[in-house]
Order: C-alpha cells, then structure tokens, then sequence
C-alpha cells in the first residue's frame, strides 16, 4: 500500500477509533462526575471526527476544485493578403467558463510578436538572454503590435459552462513569415489580492499562401 494512502487510513481510524474508545471509557464508568466529564470529552471528540474527516477529505479529494474561477482559451486564426506589401491577421479568442463559477473579465490584451524571418545574430542574443544572462524567464520576440480590452463592472460575464470570444486584427508587412499570437484576460473577481488572477494562450502561426 502506497505510503500517503496508509498515512490517510491511519488518519480516518484515528478519528474514528477516538469516540468509540470515550464512548466505551463513558459506558463503563459508574454514574458521577467522571461519567459526566467522559460524557462531555465523547460529544467533543464527536464532533472533532466529524469536523475534521469532513475537512480532510475535502483536502484529500479536492472537492471544491470545480468552485474556483478557471477559463480555458483557444484560439482560431486566420489571414489573408492586403494590398501589395501587407498581411491581414485576424485572431478569435474563444474564451470557455469551465468551472462552477461566473467569470468577470476587466481586462486583457493581444499580443502579435515576429519569430520568423530572423537573422541568427537576433536568435542567438534571444538565446542568450535567456539561457545565458538570464535575464528573462521567456523569449522577448519582438512586439508587432498590441491591442488592450477592458470591460466596465458586470459588462463581461462569462457563466458557468459558457463561452465569450474577442476578435482581434492586426496589419503586418507581407515578409513576416511566422508570428506568435499571445492572449491574457483577468478576473475581476480578485480586485484586491496581491497577485492578479488570470488566464493565457498562445499560438504560434506560419503565414503561408500568401502571393
């Protein structure tokens, strides 16, 4: 038996085997103050066992998992030929509620950035950078262009089991070869926690076909 699952049984007896043993101990003793302190230490431990079972297998299991805020982003992209010398992109985000709870989007961006065509000096102090200096945990390709989204109180929910998607456009020059598109939208349901609670995507797109 695996070691966490014999440490988790042995848990679920002690809780259990702590009341029976008052309740014996309780049974046992003759009527008087002790009877009446085993009495009062057995609906105590009672409802420790019952508390704290309830709260272990909630940890154990995970059982409020599905309550906490969580999207799932895809992407569809597309493009086409403008023009002569540029390339329209269009990117629909497709924005998927898969937990129990709304989500309230505030805001969010789009994020077009060039990993094709480079030279290898530009690939190499990429690498460099992170690899090496260690200066950034990602690559930094460079930025394209960028688009913001923001929603006012109770303008963007997404219910439970829902989808809400955002189209974006961007304009390039025609040789740019392949593009990485990046996506983040937070929740506005965490105003005041220090950390900011969201969700991202990414796609890494070739453009091809294009005359």
């Amino acid at each position: 038996m695996p070691g966490h699952i014999r440490r988790n049984l042995l848990i679920f007896l002690a809780l259990l085997i702590a009341p029976a043993a008052v309740w014996i101990l309780h049974w046992l003793l003759p009527a008087g103050e002790l009877k009446d302190a085993a009495g009062i230490v057995q609906a105590v431990l009672t409802a420790a066992a019952i508390i704290g079972g309830g709260l272990v297998a909630a940890y154990k299991l995970q059982l409020f998992r599905d309550f906490a805020p969580h999207l799932t982003i895809t992407h569809e992209v597309s493009h086409r030929p403008v023009g002569d010398s540029y390339v329209h992109i269009a990117v629909k985000a497709a924005l998927h509620n898969t937990s129990r709870v709304k989500v309230e989007l505030r805001d969010g961006f789009f994020l077009l950035q060039q990993i094709a065509p480079m030279s290898d000096p530009e690939v190499e102090a990429l690498y460099d950078a992170v690899f090496v200096d260690r200066d950034d945990a990602d690559f930094q390709w460079p930025t394209l262009d960028e688009v913001e989204r923001r929603w006012e109180r109770d303008e963007c929910v997404v219910e439970p089991g829902g989808t809400h998607q955002e189209l974006c456009e961007f304009l390039v020059a025609s040789d740019i070869e392949t593009v990485l598109l990046y996506t983040f939208f937070t929740n506005s349901g965490f105003p005041k926690s220090s950390q900011t609670q969201g969700w991202d995507a990414a796609t890494v797109y070739d453009i091809i076909g294009v005359e």
